[in-house]
């Protein structure tokens, strides 16, 4: 167990004056309710907030194509007839509406997130938090459901650097498709994503059956949900899966993206979650203790959105707040009753007790991922031994026909340009005074 936990917070308020248009349900304005009302309970005092770096577009580039990149900098509402072909071209429309300062809006909430990602590489904290960011939905070369840029991609990408592998963990009403999709093909990162499924419900993926693909393969989990389900059962249901996957999979670091339209009375959602239901699910992250970057996401009832995250940043924080929101700028917003709880749902629970043991049994496949997560760490413990011996090697200018005859009585072949990567890493980090070693290529058996 780690003694207290150091925390940072990022935010820039410019994120407030920010407006999707009319009857859009995607308030950013929510995130100044949440700041200050985090402020009036003087969370600020037990953690560090830091204004975040407007992300620049190779940042952007890391994971999105230059050339969409190069139209989300250069549209704005005074020349959206210049680009209708490219409008449908990369979705921005309805549902991604342009709007003033929309590039500026991307490089807040993007900043936010690989900030977070890099300070926890660079282990000046224990958590870090972004409530402007988990915008799950964008893809490589488009956007979608209010995504333009996506962060979590971005901030994996970054945590990628330092940690062999990443859980990221989606607790959003709607699935966490951008993040899957980018992660689909590898084993680094696993991606675990609980929301509705069915009836047409956005995004129309996630079905339980799919897993992943190639190295991917059993490193994606999906858990459909229908209409209603209560505290209990997602908890339950959430610890049961979550507890295994760390279990088996051994990540160096999570990812959380804690959207909030998975509460009672969302406007777009349509489960029963109280703030308490929800908040349970971060206890359970954090009780892991491994550096935790976390996110919001979705929720469109604002002041429910600030009630969860200020409470969330509360249970970060271990500290428990008073039900009474202090007054602050936005207590008009929480009228009449200023409480920091919410109404309890009232929509049909169709989550059968059958149903969800039916989810939870096929979600796991714990044999099949067993015997993959311990090829993967017998993986890992080879490549690690081959690294060590290639600088040995290097330093003493053994040569290069004594290493292959060396593997040939090995199982295994190794990418060279990789295990060359690797090797650098390692010097890299010995330099500064580090002296791990980090996986960032695979080996495979014959």
């Amino acid at each position: 167990m780690r003694s207290k936990e150091k925390i940072s917070n990022f935010y820039d308020g410019d994120v407030g004056s920010i407006y999707f248009g009319p009857n859009h349900p995607m308030k950013p304005h929510r995130l100044c309710m949440t700041h200050h009302s985090v402020l009036a309970y003087d969370l600020h005092k037990k953690m560090e907030i830091y204004r975040t770096h407007k992300a620049y577009p190779v940042e952007f580039a890391q994971f999105h194509s230059a050339d969409y990149v190069e139209f989300l900098h250069r549209i704005t509402p005074d020349t959206l007839h210049l680009f209708s072909n490219e409008l449908a071209k990369y979705n921005l429309g309805e549902d991604c509406s342009v709007f003033e300062n929309l590039f500026e809006f991307c490089q807040i909430y993007a900043g936010g997130t690989i900030d977070a990602a890099r300070r926890l590489n660079n282990q000046p904290c224990d958590i870090a938090i972004n409530w402007a960011g988990g915008l799950h939905h964008a893809k490589k070369c488009e956007a979608s459901g209010f995504c333009y840029v996506n962060d979590l991609v971005l901030g994996i990408l970054e945590l990628l650097k330092y940690h062999a592998r990443v859980l990221f963990i989606d607790i959003d009403v709607h699935h966490g498709d951008g993040v899957e999709e980018a992660f689909y093909f590898t084993d680094r990162v696993m991606t675990v994503s609980f929301h509705k499924y069915g009836d047409m419900f956005f995004p129309g993926t996630g079905d339980v059956k799919d897993i992943g693909e190639r190295e991917g393969k059993f490193y994606a989990i999906n858990v459909p949900l229908k209409d209603g389900i209560d505290d209990t059962s997602y908890t339950r249901l959430f610890k049961s899966i979550i507890s295994k996957v760390v279990e088996m999979y051994q990540p160096g670091a999570i990812v959380l993206q804690c959207g909030a339209d998975s509460l009672a009375g969302d406007r777009l959602g349509c489960f029963n979650l109280s703030i308490d239901g929800h908040a349970e699910c971060v206890i359970i992250v954090k009780k892991f203790n491994l550096p935790l970057l976390v996110t919001g996401g979705g929720g469109y009832t604002k002041e429910n959105v600030a009630r969860c995250w200020t409470f969330e940043t509360g249970v970060l924080l271990d500290t428990e707040l008073p039900i009474e929101i202090p007054e602050n700028e936005y207590i008009k917003y929480f009228a009449p009753e200023c409480l920091l709880n919410i109404p309890n749902g009232h929509i049909e629970n169709l989550n059968s007790k059958s149903y969800l043991s039916t989810i939870r049994s096929r979600c796991k496949c714990w044999k099949i991922f067993a015997a993959s997560n311990m090829l993967q760490v017998y993986r890992c413990k080879m490549f690690h031994l081959i690294s060590i011996f290639l600088i040995l090697m290097k330093m003493s200018k053994i040569r290069m026909s004594a290493w292959t005859s060396t593997l040939k009585t090995s199982k295994f072949n190794v990418m060279m340009n990789t295990t060359m990567v690797t090797t650098i890493m390692i010097i890299t980090r010995t330099c500064e005074g580090r002296l791990h070693i980090f996986l960032l290529g695979s080996i495979s058996p014959q």
